[in-house]
């Protein structure tokens, strides 16, 4: 078997798991985020390093929810001077900096995506959120959390803080495959679990609320916008909207 076979044989028995293992939490995810919606709260996500890839793909893009704000910190994203950002998020009050500065009440929620679930910013963030009321939504790799020797000085990682904790199933060193005569193993297994578990959560919501009598602002595709004036008109007043509680928007 090629190496990119072996790859992708990983990664669909990871997402496999996922989709065997986290129906009940999907839903108990699901129904906080609804309810965040349906009290005209915003739903927040937050990841540093590589896991804001996550909450990135969530923000302003076809199919997602307009009340979904991602918390890009640009020194903790690792976007720029990517080597700064490990130090960044692993400083004690970032996380609490960002739960603050944005507002966030206990009528939104946070969604806060850490693959080990153990640097310091994101379980600071999920601290300072259950001081103030705020549901937490985590997602993270729970056996590879486990292996680890916890960073955070209150000897808690991510998967402890949560109300409701996401198991990406992850792979411990989020890497997948051996590579005859090299040390390591390479191709990473955490982006792609994280995605299907963020977008399934924002997917149920909406059906969640469709059934209970309720419409969520969902935003539609850029060239459907371009092609249908309706979209276009659709999407505009969804930014309208949200524009002024939603920083970056």
């Amino acid at each position: 078997m090629r190496a990119y076979e072996k790859y992708f044989v990983e990664l669909n028995n990871v997402v496999k798991k996922v989709y065997e293992t986290q129906g009940d939490n999907i839903m108990k995810a699901a129904r906080i985020l609804a309810d965040t919606t349906k009290n005209n709260g915003i739903i927040y996500g937050f990841g540093t390093g590589h896991s804001h890839l996550v909450v990135d793909d969530a923000f302003w893009r076809a199919a997602t929810p307009a009340n979904y704000c991602a918390l890009l910190e640009p020194s903790a994203t690792g976007n720029q001077e990517i080597t700064k950002s490990y130090f960044v998020e692993n400083t004690y009050d970032i996380g609490k900096l960002i739960v603050d500065y944005h507002r966030i009440t206990p009528n939104d929620c946070m969604i806060i995506i850490s693959n080990s679930g153990n640097n310091i910013a994101p379980v600071d963030a999920a601290i300072r959120a259950k001081e103030k009321g705020i549901p937490v939504i985590a997602i993270t790799a729970v056996e590879y959390s486990n292996f680890l020797k916890t960073k955070h000085r209150d000897g808690v990682k991510l998967k402890d803080v949560a109300d409701v904790v996401l198991d990406n199933c992850s792979l411990i060193g989020d890497a997948a495959v051996e590579i005859e005569n090299f040390p390591m193993k390479v191709g990473s297994t955490s982006t792609i679990p994280n995605v299907y578990l963020q977008n399934a959560i924002l997917t149920q919501m909406v059906d969640i609320l469709v059934k209970e009598g309720y419409t969520p602002d969902v935003y539609y595709n850029g060239h459907m916008a371009f092609m249908d004036e309706n979209c276009a008109d659709h999407n505009d007043k969804l930014v309208d909207k949200y524009f002024y509680r939603i920083r970056n928007l």
